[in-house]
Order: structure tokens, then sequence, then C-alpha cells
């Protein structure tokens, strides 16, 4: 393996030494708004959700909600809406959507995670959360050799300090607690298969009871 990382219990790829850069409002002008996911990529996110549960969340929590585009788009029908970034958070200045200082002060139907978790020191932590339901969307690391992962355009070291297979997410998840019900490719679709291989994995858990 890489130096620096290695394989934790579930098979998830960790950075060894972290020192996380700082997350600012350049930092959200630079990932999140250049990006310009918009409307489209919020469309795709929310119709994942609902075909995933099979109806409307009551509420929904977007952890590290960057630019705020899905927060906006999901108050358009969710009752109630939670988003959370670290500090100092782009602004979100809408009196449909409530920013909390905590992932964990609210309990939702539904939490989300675009592009975020990878960034946690430490993601276990989320086992914590009041939610029925997980949505993630990460990197898809295949690992297909140390050199390949080297050159990874996903592999920004001190950003993104977890890396996530199939398998690996499935069993991470199952470790703090929650179960497979859909997994899928979609974001694909936008964001493009990267060397003709799957880009982006999205996955959409549900609490054991």
């Amino acid at each position: 393996m890489l130096l620096n990382y290695e394989k934790d219990q579930n098979g998830l790829v960790k950075q060894i030494e972290m020192n996380p850069i700082t997350y600012n409002e350049k930092y959200v002008q630079d990932r999140y708004l250049e990006a310009n996911a918009g409307k489209v990529m919020s469309a795709l996110r929310l119709g994942f959700i609902i075909g995933s549960l099979g109806r409307i969340p009551e509420s929904i929590l977007d952890v590290g909600y960057g630019s705020g585009d899905f927060l906006k788009f999901a108050s358009e029908i969710i009752p109630n809406v939670y988003g959370y970034d670290v500090p100092p958070a782009y602004p979100v200045e809408d009196s449909r959507i409530t920013l909390v200082d905590s992932i964990y002060e609210v309990d939702v139907d539904v939490a989300c995670f675009f592009d975020s978790l990878e960034h946690f020191t430490n993601p276990y932590e989320i086992s914590a959360l009041k939610a029925n339901n997980i949505m993630i969307s990460v990197p898809l690391c295949h690992y297909f050799s140390d050199e390949w992962f080297e050159n990874w355009k996903h592999r920004r070291p001190n950003e993104h300090l977890w890396h996530f297979n199939k398998e690996s997410l499935v069993q991470f998840f199952s470790s703090i607690g929650y179960e497979l019900v859909r997994m899928a490719e979609v974001e694909d679709t936008i964001r493009k298969p990267y060397a003709d291989y799957p880009n982006i994995i999205s996955g959409f858990f549900k609490k054991i009871q």
C-alpha cells in the first residue's frame, strides 16, 4: 500500500498521518461553486433519496452543505430541512432552512453526506447520528495499484482522508448499525466516469432496528 496509507478493519483506505486543510469560504468557491452542481445535481440526489425511501422524507440534514444548492432544492418539498458545515460555513439565507451547530443535535428522517464523509478525521463518529436513514456519495476508490492510487484525482492528501469502494462502504455502515437499501453510480451521469471506470458511488442505508 502507498506510504502513509493503510486499510482499516472494514477495508476503508485511511491516510495515517493527517494534517487536515482549512475549510473556508474560498474552499467553497473553489470546490462547490466551481463545480456548479445546481438544480440538476440536487434533483438527481433528491430523486435517489425519494426512490430509495419510497416517499418524500419528513426531515433531512445535509452534512457539509457547501454552497447550499441541495438545501434550497430540498426545501421546496421537504417540511424540515437542516444544514451543517464546518465554520465558517457558506451563508444560506432562506427561512425554510435551519442551520445547526452540530450534526448530532437534530433527529431526522434522512442525513446526507454528499462528498463530505471522506473529509472526516474519524467517520465512525457518525454512529452517534439521530437519523433513520443515511444517503451518501463518495469518490469510488478502485485501488487498482499503488501507482493508480498515487495519481488518482480524488486522493487529495489532507483533504480526502478516507477512501471507499462498494464493499468497504457496506461494511462500514454495517459496523455503525445501518444496512444497504440501494447503491448506484447515478452521479456519473453528470460528473462522468473517470478514465472509463465508475467515478462516484451513491448509497442509501437504513438504520438496523
